[in-house]
């Protein structure tokens, strides 16, 4: 098992910090004109979505989650919760809150970085997914049963 900070993945720690803060600067930042009656609703159902994925998934994982691709050692593979649905749904949470937050200011700016934070996640989550495998011989059954974002889609 790795230790330290860039051998557990901080790197990739760090690429999510930069990117969540991109996205969070630039709503305000950069905000839009106008916002139509439907931007509002996309805003606060992106929020609440985020909100609901991020509180499941922090609750369910409980003592095995961390901020690195590399799990803790002596985690276990959690499939159950909203693990039922997604795999990885702490990552979904950040999309969801990302795509809400940029429609909340209107914002193309926001958009964009949210749209970076998010293939950056996927990018992330495949990464993880091979120390996953490693560490648990089932997790590739598992992979084939649920899906990495959306459940159902993708």
């Amino acid at each position: 098992m790795a230790s330290g900070f860039f051998a557990r993945g901080g790197g990739w720690v760090l690429g999510q910090s930069a990117l969540m803060l991109l996205a969070l600067a630039a709503g305000p930042l950069f905000p839009g004109t106008h916002r139509p009656p439907w931007m509002t609703v996309a805003a606060v159902l992106g929020l609440l979505m985020g909100a609901f994925f991020g509180l499941s998934g922090a609750r369910v994982l409980g003592r095995n989650r961390t901020i690195f691709p590399e799990p803790n050692p002596g985690s276990r593979l959690v499939r159950h919760g909203i693990y039922r649905r997604v795999r990885h749904p702490l990552y979904a949470s950040l999309m969801w809150l990302a795509l809400g937050w940029a429609a909340w200011w209107a914002s193309t700016v926001a958009l964009l970085a949210g749209a970076a934070l998010a293939v950056f996640l996927d990018r992330k989550a495949r990464h993880e997914e091979t120390r996953l495998r490693a560490q648990f011989p089932e997790y590739s059954e598992y992979a084939r049963q649920v899906r990495r974002f959306l459940p159902g889609i993708y």
